[in-house]
């Protein structure tokens, strides 16, 4: 395997890490978890055991990814964001293998300081706003903002805000990608 681990970097056993790979100082990567190829994983960052990190993850500074998390592909962590894995923590009470997973689907962006409570997944491509608390799943292309956050629109996948037509249609100013919003959900059609 051939990564790059700044020297104050901590890799337990059992670890799998991916070609191309960059982890940055003070990050310690725990037993057990499985890092894709061509991350970058920034500084004084948490990756918890059994922690799955797909292909082309980027993980921005301080960032605490617990127990039960998986991000897909293409999934951005902004600096400073959280994870939980307990819906209920007490410092008395051991909950260890009672974990509540999350899943972060493909393409997905977790704004910084951004908190996710355990239990609800994002959506492909979703955006998550800076500082943001999700306490509910979010659904694919969705933009999401605020404490608890709410839903104020929609994204594609280069992350501008998609604007539709009385067709349901918008067109990505960027990529030229068209989407169809249909009851409620957005799709992709080209």
């Amino acid at each position: 395997m051939q990564y790059f681990l700044h020297e104050t970097v901590v890799v337990d056993q059992g670890c799998e890490i991916g070609n191309g790979t960059k982890i940055w100082h003070f990050t310690h990567i725990m037993a057990g978890s499985k890092i894709g190829e061509n991350c970058n994983i920034g500084q004084n960052v948490v990756i918890s055991p059994k922690v799955i990190l797909g292909n082309n993850v980027k993980v921005q500074n301080n960032v605490s990814v617990y127990t039960g998390v998986i991000c897909e592909d293409d999934v951005f962590l902004g600096p400073s964001c959280v994870f939980t894995n307990v819906i209920n923590p007490r410092s008395a009470v051991v909950r260890k293998g009672f974990y509540i997973g999350t899943r972060v689907c493909k393409g997905a962006t977790i704004g910084a300081n951004a908190t996710i409570v355990c239990g609800n997944d994002i959506g492909e491509y979703a955006l998550i706003g800076a500082g943001a608390v999700i306490t509910k799943p979010v659904p694919p292309y969705a933009l999401v903002v605020g404490n608890p956050a709410r839903q104020t629109g929609w994204v594609g996948e280069y992350g501008h805000k998609l604007e539709f037509d009385d067709n349901g249609i918008s067109i990505c100013p960027e990529s030229g990608q068209k989407y169809r919003l249909l009851n409620g959900a957005v799709e992709r059609i080209s």
